[in-house]
């Protein structure tokens, strides 16, 4: 019988599962461009590979539940940020600064490797319901400001974040670039 390694067998099994995704995770960090094999997770978690069948029928399962993780939790990261802002503009700020912050985390390079790791539609419904969610909150703030056209001016800000995001990734530093970006924004949000 396998040893436990908590008080409970449920405990054990949700502390194991996080281990595997965790190990998951840090293989697609370390090489996104390479999905990682059960192995390859059992490997890096430190467990018989044998064990992970437990948890996991396939590279594919964890990847599903690994993006069903990711994506809501930056979703929720960039709202809780507008949330906390005062004003509209600030709150426009903010949805542009905590993306890019995410970034240089290094969550979108993750979230990109997850999306092209999955085959299907399975991830594409998680990835458009993620920006869905944060466009609505943005679109609120622009409506809010007296944006004549909200969605599409949500858009042209995204198109900005985005194009921030790249270069963050391409190995600028942040700092700068956020100011940039806010430098960009801030005068159209009427924020000092």
């Amino acid at each position: 019988m396998p040893r436990i390694d908590a008080p409970t067998i449920a405990e054990h099994r949700a502390h194991r599962r996080r281990v595997l995704l965790d190990a998951a995770r840090a293989l697609l960090v370390d090489n996104p461009h390479e999905t990682p094999s059960l192995t390859a997770v059992a490997t890096r978690a430190g467990v018989p590979r044998s064990s992970v069948y437990e948890y996991f029928a396939s590279s594919n399962d964890v990847l599903l539940e690994l993006a069903q993780e990711v994506l809501p939790n930056w979703s929720r990261r960039v709202k809780a940020a507008m949330d906390a802002a005062g004003t509209p503009g600030e709150k426009v700020l903010a949805y542009a600064a905590a993306n890019l912050r995410l970034v240089a985390e290094g969550e979108h390079a993750l979230a990109t490797a997850l999306i092209q790791s999955i085959p299907g539609d399975q991830v594409n419904a998680s990835t458009q319901l993620m920006h869905d969610q944060m466009s609505q909150p943005l679109s609120a703030a622009l409506e809010e400001l007296g944006v004549p056209d909200p969605a599409t001016t949500a858009a042209l800000i995204s198109s900005v974040v985005y194009t921030a995001s790249r270069m963050i990734e391409d190995g600028a530093d942040p700092a700068p670039i956020d100011a940039r970006v806010r430098e960009l924004l801030a005068p159209f949000l009427h924020v000092s």
